[in-house]
């Protein structure tokens, strides 16, 4: 079995490390030319697919946008999802889940599990009733070759006084937090690859200044959302996340969906070109 860092590590080797997030809200739709309804969502998000399939390796679909259709909005993610994996991508769930025992293996059954009405690549997960809470989850995702994302340092500035509060052992909260994940990923950088366990970490600011040294995440994939409209520039990965930038996946979403469905394509392309460049 192939694990999550195995398979995003040759998804960013052979198609660049791109990830375009799914998220079908209601200006978007409206933007689009399509109704505020489940259906719109379906419609635009398929189109995303097709559009991404060709030219990336990685979409993320935002949870949110389709629960709020109610059933209907989650049968639409189901398909998506489904529809984005047969075509080759890979895909992260973002919907930000964390709890304790049975509760965290539920949001495994339904995200994480092998055939798993909502089985997705890997999943955004919340730690703040600590990591080690969410062990149930990740040892269901690892058992399925699947991984998570686990919210370290993120791009909206309300996370700032909790993420950089100092821990008992003087680090910031999100160090601890980088730090552990590390460490589970440890014996995948003894073999040279990327672990099962990611992070969500914003690139609205440096890395250092969240406490977190990127020197520790050699094996650790970096979710990195806060590019294009949040303000971050592709071109300056490096200089946002020093020794890191090797593992970070940048997130774009509205500075693509904004072109229209004729022209997210032409978005992506362009997006791709200012991160080789």
């Amino acid at each position: 079995m192939i694990g999550l860092g195995a398979r995003l590590r040759a998804a960013t080797d052979a198609r660049g490390a791109l990830c375009v997030g799914i998220d079908p809200h209601a200006a978007l739709l409206r933007a689009w030319g399509l109704p505020d309804t489940a259906a719109g969502a379906r419609e635009l998000a398929l189109r995303v697919v097709d559009a991404a399939a060709p030219r990336i390796g990685i979409v993320k679909p935002q949870a949110a946008f389709f629960e709020r259709f109610g059933s209907a909005g989650i049968a639409v993610l189901e398909e998506v999802i489904r529809s984005a994996r047969a075509a080759g991508l890979i895909v992260i769930g973002d919907a930000k889940r964390g709890d304790i025992g049975s509760t965290a293996e539920g949001y495994a059954a339904a995200w994480l599990a092998p055939g798993a009405p909502l089985e997705s690549d890997a999943l955004t997960v919340a730690p703040y009733l600590g990591l080690g809470a969410l062990d149930p989850l990740i040892r269901i995702a690892q058992e399925a070759g699947n991984g998570v994302f686990v919210l370290a340092s993120t791009s909206n500035p309300e996370g700032v006084a909790i993420q950089s509060a100092r821990t008992s052992e003087g680090g910031t909260v999100a160090a601890a937090i980088a730090l552990e994940a590390s460490r589970r990923n440890a014996p995948s950088a003894d073999a040279g690859e990327w672990g099962d366990i990611g992070l969500v970490i914003g690139a609205t600011r440096p890395l250092g200044d969240s406490g977190i040294d990127g020197v520790d995440l050699s094996s650790t994939p970096i979710l990195a959302p806060g590019f294009g409209a949040q303000g971050a520039r592709l071109a300056d990965i490096r200089s946002i996340f020093g020794a890191a930038a090797g593992t970070v996946i940048p997130s774009v979403s509205r500075s693509v969906l904004a072109a229209g469905p004729d022209g997210v394509a032409t978005a992506i392309d362009a997006h791709r070109s200012e991160l080789a460049a």
